[in-house]
């Protein structure tokens, strides 16, 4: 059956807010996900604050239209969803961790960074970042490192005696 351009037009209102709202925006080609699985991905995106929208791609392109994204768009090849959220890594970065459970069924084809087109290649290097909680416990762990040396080494003075 198909979509009544009252229907159409609707999804791409939809998909306006969405984007208005989200600080970035990762797509998803999703082809071969069971329906298990996708629900699966939903719960753990819904869990990093991220949702995830699927929509035909010629929609998704008359909705980005409007927004003024810099650089070209990526290539959407197959079935494509979009993961959205208010931070800029949690899209990525979520998709990433369920990609890697489900290598055969969802793969990151592109996305919208900081206000500009990204191809595969750069969100997936986006969705490598850590975390800031992780980042700030790297940093104490960079400078507590020379402290904890000094440490160790006064020690082995006092140990031996001298």
């Amino acid at each position: 059956m198909p979509v009544t351009k009252q229907k159409k037009a609707e999804t791409v209102k939809e998909l306006d807010t969405l984007f208005a709202g989200a600080n970035s925006a990762v797509f998803v080609n999703f082809h071969g996900l069971s329906v298990a699985n996708t629900m699966a991905l939903r719960s753990k995106l819904r869990e990093g604050g991220v949702g995830l929208r699927v929509a035909k791609k010629t929609l998704m392109k008359r909705a980005l239209a409007t927004k003024g994204v810099s650089g070209e768009m990526p290539s959407l090849d197959g079935e494509v969803a979009v993961a959205y959220g208010a931070d800029l890594l949690a899209p990525a970065r979520e998709v990433y961790a369920f990609q890697k459970e489900h290598k055969d069924a969802i793969a990151i084809v592109g996305g919208i960074f900081d206000g500009a087109y990204k191809a595969k290649d750069e969100m997936i290097a986006i969705a490598m970042i850590p975390s800031m909680h992780t980042l700030r416990g790297m940093f104490v762990n960079l400078i507590n490192s020379p402290i904890q040396g000094l440490v160790v080494g006064l020690k082995a003075i006092a140990d031996k005696g001298v």
